[in-house]
């Protein structure tokens, strides 16, 4: 089976477009929030960035395939990279845990992913709920299929899991935070849409990591 080549562009926004939206973030009503582990056991939201800088992404639906493609680009992040910063890569979804090993699989995304499935965390960040999008149109650079063929993957994947759900709410967009150590904000960015992802390289500038060049088909993975 072909493989489509990593993207190339990064960003494609200024910016202005993209403002910093850390001082609206009440870090003190996320300290006690929970996610859920592949296990479903219960760990303390703050347990994620208190001891270490962490990069939180959170995707909408786990069936959704803009985030699917975005998490596979976040698979190619060398784990060196981000050891060497001394900083975390946590994906966060809305599924039950139940899905998180099916998603691992599918992305080939080996760094730390949570759920949070009442999406509490989601609620007191206010993230978006639907879409907008602005006169000029979004475009992540992480996405490679075009909507037709993306949601056409979608479905298949629903009909063919085993259980025949979206894997989370398909209304609740997502976003990016930048955390830690302790109640350090450095960064917050929440999707207007579902092709609104932070370029990685971007958010990788700004933790403090060392970037990826999509362009090498042989990027390092230990």
């Amino acid at each position: 089976m072909a493989v489509n080549p990593p993207v190339t562009q990064q960003i494609t926004r200024t910016s202005q477009e993209r403002p910093n939206k850390s001082a609206e973030v009440d870090i003190s009503a996320l300290r006690d929030c929970i996610v859920f582990d592949r296990h479903g056991e219960k760990i303390l939201f703050r347990s994620l960035y208190e001891n270490k800088k962490a990069i939180l992404i959170f995707v909408r639906h786990f069936l959704c395939y803009t985030c699917k493609e975005y998490v596979e680009d976040l698979a190619k992040i060398p784990k060196c990279f981000l050891s060497d910063a001394d900083v975390r890569l946590i994906v966060i979804g809305q599924s039950s845990y139940q899905h998180i090993e099916a998603f691992r699989s599918i992305t080939g995304y080996q760094h730390y992913i949570y759920v949070d499935p009442d999406k509490e965390i989601y609620k007191t960040l206010g993230m978006k709920k639907d879409e907008t999008f602005t006169r000029e149109g979004s475009q992540s650079p992480h996405v490679k299929s075009n909507g037709f063929s993306g949601s056409i993957k979608s479905i298949w994947r629903a009909m063919s899991s085993p259980a025949f759900d979206f894997q989370g709410d398909p209304k609740q967009q997502g976003g990016a935070l930048i955390l830690g150590p302790g109640d350090n904000i450095h960064f917050a960015h929440y999707d207007m849409n579902s092709l609104d992802h932070m370029p990685i390289n971007e958010l990788l500038q700004l933790a403090g990591v060392q970037t990826v060049d999509f362009k090498n088909n042989q990027i390092i993975t230990v």
